[in-house]
């Protein structure tokens, strides 16, 4: 079980987080590879319009595996639970999200759209097609 630390926000408001340093101890690293930043620069420039998006709490979108729930299980003074979509303080989770966005993707990256992790950029060389291509992301 995993302790939670509450820490405090710039706005004076706290938030709670997980403690799973012992669980990301245990854990083999994922080699899964994040996207170049000089590619995706690269890959954007010369465009007319770029649209960048953040994919918020998209880490929180992916179910974790059910047999996988009891590892990240954290205590309180109430009780025990645990999350059932991943948290993005798991070692792993990046990879994990960019694994799936690369494929959610695979037809649009590199061509009209690049993403590193959680964020997103849409790219289009003319104002007539950006409609078009922000819809396909949506799609």
């Amino acid at each position: 079980l995993a302790n939670i630390v509450l820490v405090k926000k710039h706005s004076g408001k706290w938030r709670m987080c997980v403690d799973y340093t012992n669980l990301n101890k245990a854990c083999p690293k994922d080699a899964y590879p994040l996207p170049s930043i000089d590619r995706l620069v690269d890959g954007a420039s010369g465009h007319t319009l770029l649209n960048f998006l953040d994919a918020y709490s998209g880490y929180n979108q992916i179910m974790m595996y059910p047999p996988d729930e009891e590892h990240i299980a954290f205590i309180t003074d109430q009780a025990n639970f645990y999350y059932r979509m991943m948290p993005f303080d798991l070692k792993n989770a990046g990879p994990t999200y960019q694994r799936l966005m690369d494929k959610v993707f695979q037809h649009q990256i590199g061509r009209n759209m690049e993403v590193y992790v959680d964020d997103m950029v849409v790219k289009t060389p003319s104002a007539e097609a950006h409609a078009t291509d922000l819809a396909e992301m949506f799609k």
